[in-house]
């Protein structure tokens, strides 16, 4: 038979209270103290800072909504109709001047989502989630502006009083609508995946220098002591291992 084992090493009142106050200090948890990394106070200037900022670049996507709106009414091809006194029908019906015309909204937007993100990219490299939603929201309502600039400076939406007035057997142009409303999302679409891979690609590296601190890491952290008298595994035949010191009977 064996004589008891040695109990293990249990720290005492102030051991336990020093190596508590070390892990509060970022060395890490120890005696079933918890640690959690240190929280960043927020600073309500740099936040009031961060919403201008968001602001700026909000307000300069929706006013760049017009150009966008120009450009399509510009570029987009036009569906024309033809009237024979009674009513109005397309000039050519295997035309795709329709399918046309959201396609040139798409690839407008597509096209201004991408300079947009980089404008703003470079206007605020650090980026953030205001940033990031000012873009959002600028390129959203860039888009809708743009709609509303293409429809409304375009041919008139009057049908027959157009019809009418061009004559009987006069081609003239149909009104420019945007049939996919989907379209009105490429913008933002192309602004936030441009933007994430300028930010990803050149944008600062917040937690570089932080690694260290977390998780006890660091080449200044000591080393956690190991307890005296560890409990020693049983043997293989069930009957447990004399620690050092022990008489075996």
């Amino acid at each position: 038979m064996t004589a008891p084992l040695t109990p293990p090493h249990r720290p005492s009142p102030d051991e336990h209270q020093h190596w508590q106050q070390w892990a509060e200090g970022g060395g890490g948890p120890l005696y079933g103290a918890t640690w959690a990394p240190p929280v960043r106070e927020t600073d309500p200037a740099e936040v009031r800072q961060e919403l201008r900022r968001a602001g700026v670049v909000a307000a300069a996507v929706t006013v760049s909504g017009v150009l966008l709106g120009l450009l399509w009414l510009w570029l987009a091809p036009r569906v024309p109709l033809v009237s024979d006194g009674s009513a109005v029908f397309l000039h050519n019906s295997e035309g795709e001047e329709s399918i046309g015309a959201d396609g040139t909204f798409a690839l407008l937007g597509l096209a201004f989502g991408a300079v947009s993100a980089g404008l703003a990219f470079w206007y605020e490299r650090r980026g953030g989630i205001w940033l990031t939603g000012g873009l959002a929201l600028g390129s959203v309502l860039g888009a809708l502006v743009a709609w509303q600039v293409g429809t409304r400076l375009g041919p008139t939406d009057d049908v027959v009083a157009h019809a009418r007035e061009a004559g009987k057997g006069v081609v003239f142009d149909a009104p420019l609508e945007l049939h996919a409303k989907g379209m009105l999302l490429a913008w933002a679409l192309a602004a936030m995946v441009v933007h994430l891979l300028l930010a990803a690609a050149w944008g600062p590296k917040e937690f570089e220098g932080e690694w260290a601190s977390y998780g006890g890491w660091g080449p200044d952290v000591p080393p956690a002591p190991a307890p005296e008298g560890p409990p020693q595994a049983p043997a293989q035949d069930g009957s447990p291992t004399p620690a050092p010191g022990d008489k075996t009977l």
